[in-house]
């Protein structure tokens, strides 16, 4: 039975994964003669020297943008900017840590100068320190501290400074179906803290704040297991509900921008990517995992926002 069920369930990634070759042609062949980004566009990507990060980076950089490579390290950003404009691309380089303060500022003061702004924002950086069938809260306090403080952080600097269009700036962050409330499997089961989260009418920032502050201290003093959070790579899990709640809260508050200053605000899950996070696991290329952040932040005449794609299809959060 368990054979059948895994000889089925690799037919159909292998059918979805046809579907999607497919349909990465659409929106820019049929759209050949309307592009709303050009050369001047400009896109940030953190945490794109490797990975999901450096193929988001490498493909929108082939559509003509002009793509601004972040990284954490100096010298593996620059190596990787390099491989890319070796290729004749238009891609730069500057460092930025999205746990550091200080950072992002000298970053946002770099992009305003350099560029007068940014029209596309990837939120890729983030961490995991488990892998297999390990659970490990040893690194929580840096696992929320990067994947979601430091995703809030870096789109709070950057908002300000993306730039006015007809068709709109678009922020993008990369998340996790494991950081689903309404999951099958591995949800907060705790129905309080549940309900806190998904009610975006109510929902705040010091809201997805204190839910975090919650997790950490039943983490520190070893409840958490009790606590109805998600069992499998819990801390990664835990931080990708609170970007993805992120998400749902600042497409509330932009959308009443005014036309010609919108911001468009969705997240995506890349599926599970053969990348050094995954210990090459995954059964997903970079290449493909990379396609729903590219498509979702080229988007020419759909004007999404607050929504939760895989594979260029909405699921629910």
């Amino acid at each position: 039975m368990d054979t059948c069920k895994k000889e089925k369930s690799k037919e159909k990634r292998e059918k979805r994964s046809q579907e999607i070759s497919l349909l990465r042609t659409i929106p820019y062949s049929e759209h050949r003669n309307f592009r709303w980004w050009s050369s001047e566009t400009v896109a940030v990507v953190t945490g794109a020297n490797r990975g999901i990060g450096f193929e988001i980076a490498h493909q929108l950089a082939s559509h003509g943008l002009t793509v601004v490579l972040t990284s954490r390290e100096t010298g593996v950003g620059e190596e990787a900017v390099k491989v890319m404009q070796e290729g004749g691309l238009n891609v730069a380089f500057h460092q930025l840590d999205i746990v550091d303060h200080a950072s992002i500022e000298a970053f946002s003061d770099w992009i305003k100068e350099t560029y007068g702004g940014l029209d596309i924002l990837i939120n890729n950086a983030g961490v995991s320190f488990n892998v297999g069938t390990e659970n490990s809260m040893e690194n929580a306090d840096t696992v929320i501290e990067t994947n979601y403080i430091g995703t809030k952080n870096m789109t709070k600097a950057m908002i300000p400074l993306m730039r006015s269009s007809p068709y709109g700036a678009r922020i993008v962050s990369v998340t996790s179906r494991l950081g689903r409330l309404h999951g099958k499997k591995n949800r907060i089961t705790n129905a309080s803290l549940r309900q806190q989260l998904e009610d975006v009418d109510s929902l705040t920032e010091e809201v997805i704040d204190n839910v975090m502050k919650i997790f950490l201290e039943q983490v520190k003093d070893g409840t958490w297991e009790s606590g109805g959070w998600p069992q499998v790579f819990t801390d990664y899990s835990v931080s990708k509900v609170a970007v993805n709640a992120y998400t749902r809260l600042m497409a509330r508050i932009l959308e009443d921008r005014p036309e010609g200053h919108k911001i468009y605000i969705n997240c995506y899950c890349p599926g599970w990517v053969k990348t050094a996070m995954t210990g090459w696991a995954g059964h997903i290329s970079p290449e493909d995992a990379a396609d729903t952040a590219v498509w979702l932040a080229l988007l020419p005449d759909q004007f999404v926002s607050g929504k939760f794609f895989t594979e260029r299809r909405e699921i629910s959060f």
